[in-house]
């Protein structure tokens, strides 16, 4: 896949249009932002990039689920302040993302100002790529540049129907997304290792059948361990097991086995007598001893051993998915310990897929020792699936 670059657009002294992705987890509070704020510093390369060449900056992205209509708790001000900081220049925070008062204000920027739209989804057209909302955004400047990987896997107007309209590039974040996940998949440094966590086998299957014959390791933790140890006919205890994915689970043991693929599924588990952060009562017993009634809620610390050992022998990791109940501090030990180990790996290229794992490694303060944390969650996933993103797609090629 050879996209345009952002060294092959013509952007000096023009005014660029950058679709970023700034949906942090503003319902904490916006005195929270600072401690999620990797997709901000992950966009700073490209626009420092565009500041240094006179540009007018005109930044776009969505926060939340508004559903097209203005929601006051989910204005992008507070995100701007933010990025101001770490840009260590203004960012100017609009009122709206289009109309009349938006492109005066555009038009009277001065090279490498940096102004910051309002919520692109608080207008029904962004979401139904309505082809008169694109027309407005496109309106606002000479290029656009397509640096919000998270979102490329949707087809809106700020991903595939601006890039119908005016030329357009990859920001230094999205190649950097492409090329990262495209190397670990096409042309890994062996042996080559995934490890798959998170709540659900459903939520990893095209991924399973897209990755399992390039691998030589598979590692499997999370709720993902639950079906695939009753998949083996272990107790599970009160755990919730994907019961249509069972012969699935069987089958994709079975073909690893047969084209020489290593699972590694956990000897032991941590569990608890209550689905909760402060149980009565918490155990670590053997895969094969989990009592009736009783909840996986991580992988045990000899599991974490066996893995980090493991792993330390791969060349290429692929993560994706935490190895338990991650956001319950007693059941994140298993997660911590694989982090931390993966994170010490000087000789091994580590890609970290997005959403609850790449929180997971912001969280630990691992985001630097990575060789690269993927800011998009679902469209990390669909990458790794195999499948075509429609905001990438859009890009011409190069």
């Amino acid at each position: 896949m050879t996209k345009r670059a952002l060294n092959q657009l013509d952007v000096d002294g023009k005014t660029v249009l950058v679709r970023v992705d700034f949906n942090v987890p503003i319902e904490q509070g916006v005195e929270f932002i600072a401690n999620y704020d990797h997709r901000l510093r992950a966009t700073l390369p490209t626009i420092e990039y565009l500041v240094n060449r006179d540009c007018k900056v005109v930044l776009c992205s969505h926060l939340g689920r508004p559903r097209g209509r203005v929601d006051e708790t989910l204005r992008l001000a507070p995100v701007g302040e933010r990025l101001a900081t770490l840009l260590g220049r203004p960012v100017t925070p609009l009122q709206d993302c289009v109309g009349r008062a938006v492109a005066e204000a555009v038009s009277d920027m001065s090279p490498g100002d940096v102004y910051l739209l309002e919520n692109l989804r608080f207008h029904e057209g962004e979401e139904s790529n309505d082809e008169g909302f694109s027309a407005q955004l496109a309106s606002l400047a000479d290029c656009f540049v397509m640096d919000a990987f998270a979102v490329a896997h949707r087809a809106h107007a700020s991903t595939v129907g601006v890039p119908q309209i005016l030329p357009t590039a990859m920001g230094l974040l999205t190649q950097r997304e492409v090329e990262s996940l495209g190397v670990a998949l096409e042309n890994p440094v062996r042996p080559l290792a995934a490890l798959m966590g998170g709540a659900k086998v459903s939520d990893k299957i095209l991924v399973l059948e897209n990755l399992l014959t390039r691998l030589d390791h598979l590692f499997i933790g999370g709720g993902m361990a639950v079906t695939f140890l009753a998949a083996q006919g272990k107790p599970v205890g009160q755990s919730s097991v994907e019961t249509d994915r069972l012969d699935f689970a069987r089958d994709v043991m079975a073909r690893a086995d047969a084209a020489g693929v290593a699972v590694h599924l956990p000897p032991d588990l941590v569990v608890a007598n209550e689905f909760d952060p402060n149980p009565d009562a918490v155990d670590t017993v053997a895969a094969d001893a989990v009592p009736d009634g009783w909840y996986i809620m991580d992988i045990g610390r000899d599991a974490a051993s066996a893995y980090a050992t493991a792993l330390a022998d791969c060349r290429t990791i692929l993560w994706n998915g935490p190895m338990g109940v991650f956001e319950m501090e007693q059941f994140s030990v298993g997660t911590r310990q694989v982090a931390n180990r993966i994170a010490g790996l000087a000789d091994a290229t580590t890609v970290v897929g997005g959403g609850s794992t790449a929180e997971a490694v912001e969280a630990l303060g691992l985001m630097d020792s990575m060789t690269h944390v993927s800011t998009g969650g679902g469209a990390s996933l669909e990458f790794l699936e195999g499948r075509v993103l429609p905001g990438i797609d859009a890009i011409p090629d190069a």
